[in-house]
Formats: C-alpha cells, sequence, structure tokens
C-alpha cells in the first residue's frame, strides 16, 4: 500500500516536472519574442529618426535651392526690364505731321540712328545674385574693406529687390565703420533703415548707428538709436547689445 503510494506520488512529481518544463519552455519562448518585438520596434524608430533627418535636410537644400532660384529670375527680370529698347520717334507723315526743321527724316541719307539706353543696372553676365554676393563677402572676411564696399554697392545695384540688398547695404556700413569712416558709415547705416525698413538687418543698423554716434562724440544721438532698438525691435538679437549701451550711456549721464 504504501509502495503504491510512493509510486503515485513519483509520478505525480513527474508529471508536475513536465508541466513545469513546458511552462518554462513557454515562458522563454514569451521572452524571446517580446526581446525581438522590442529590437524590431528599436530599429523601428531609429530608422524613423534617420528618416526624418534626412527629410529635413532635404527640405533645407530644397529651401536654399527655391530661394536662390527666386533671386536668379528676379535679376533674369530686372535684366529684361533694363535692356528693353527705347520707343523709337514716329516717322515723318505718320500723323500728317512735318519733320521738325533742321532734322533729318527717318531713312534719309546722312541720318544718324538714336544710340541705345545703355541698362541702368546691368547684371553681370554669367553671375547669380547668391555668387556675386559670396564673392564680395569674401572680401570684407579677408578684411579688403574697399573692395567690399564697391562689391556690395555693384551688388546693389544689380539686384535691387533681392531680399539680400538690405544685407548687402548693411555690410556697406561694417565695411566704412572697420575703416573708422564714421559720416559715411552714419550714413550707410541710416540708408538700411530709411531704404529697407522692414528689412531684419533694421535693428543691427539702429544698434551699429548708436556705435557711430559714440564714435563722432554725439551721445544724444546715439542714445536716441539705440532706445529706438529697444523700443521697436525688443526680441532682435542685436537689441541685447543696444540695450546694454543705453545703460552704460545713461550711467554715464548721471
Amino acid at each position: 500500500m504504501l509502495q503504491e503510494q510512493q509510486q503515485q506520488l513519483q509520478q505525480l512529481m513527474g508529471t508536475l516536472s513536465d508541466a513545469l518544463k513546458g511552462i518554462s519552455t513557454k515562458l522563454d519562448d514569451q521572452s524571446a519574442a517580446m526581446r525581438k518585438a522590442m529590437a524590431d520596434q528599436t530599429l523601428a524608430t531609429n530608422n524613423i529618426g534617420e528618416n526624418v533627418r534626412v527629410l529635413r535636410e532635404k527640405m533645407d537644400d530644397t529651401n536654399v535651392r527655391v530661394s536662390s532660384v527666386s533671386q536668379e529670375i528676379e535679376a533674369l527680370r530686372q535684366a529684361i526690364s533694363s535692356t528693353q529698347p527705347a520707343p523709337q520717334p514716329l516717322t515723318p507723315g505718320a500723323t500728317g505731321t512735318e519733320p521738325a526743321p533742321n532734322t533729318a527724316p527717318t531713312g534719309a541719307p546722312g541720318a544718324v540712328p538714336a544710340p541705345a539706353n545703355p541698362p541702368a543696372n546691368p547684371v553681370p553676365a554669367g553671375v547669380s545674385p547668391q555668387k556675386m554676393y559670396d564673392q564680395v563677402f569674401d572680401d570684407y572676411t579677408a578684411g579688403r574693406f574697399d573692395l567690399a564696399v564697391l562689391g556690395f554697392q555693384s551688388y546693389i545695384q544689380a539686384y535691387p529687390r533681392t531680399t539680400k540688398a538690405a544685407e548687402a547695404q548693411l555690410y556697406i556700413g561694417h565695411s566704412l565703420y572697420a575703416q573708422n569712416k564714421w559720416k559715411p558709415a552714419e550714413e550707410a547705416f541710416q540708408k538700411v533703415i530709411t531704404d529697407y525698413p522692414q528689412s531684419p538687418s533694421v535693428p543691427t543698423a539702429y544698434y551699429k548707428l548708436g556705435q557711430t554716434y559714440e564714435r563722432m562724440n554725439q551721445p544724444d544721438l546715439a542714445r536716441k538709436a539705440y532706445e529706438t532698438a529697444v523700443k521697436n525691435f525688443p526680441e532682435a538679437n542685436d537689441t541685447q547689445l543696444a540695450r546694454q549701451a543705453l545703460e552704460r550711456l545713461n550711467r554715464t549721464k548721471e
């Protein structure tokens, strides 16, 4: 009787052991499946992040290209507009009027054709607005300020409606300021403010105008320039510098 109970107990323990092994195997399989799913999810997340980064880079590159193309299209429009031929005078008799005295009729021997009007703002052949700006900016960063002034002036003349025209005018002021040419620098910064009032370069122009007035020993005008920057452009990058300069002037005044 006791032996039978022992045998039954051993059989039961064997059955329980087999069941535990089965459960352990299932748990291992489930754990492995979860680890694989988590690894796949991590990989997918990383791939999404990489794809987003690539898309952002492509969007930035596209925006740069669109901006460059827009500038070139605007430059071409200006070139076409500036090279349109001037209207020719009416030939005598077309309206029943006689030619003016001492004026040779059109097509008559000895008549000299009127010269074509040259374009007011010639566009450099084969040079895009961005390329021209970059070339001039290289002169500025290299300290060739006289060349930079001439180059930025030529850029504004050739491309007066591009978005960088205001920046070019601002850098004319920077170049003159770097050469201690205070009065021309003042005029250049004023021109940014008056000619490009909606440009992001205006706050910087006010700050640099204040610095120029300080160099010219005109603290009241400098204070007014700083106050305008602080009041009208409180969030601009150079406004903090203008605020510090204004506080310094006020302390000196006290």
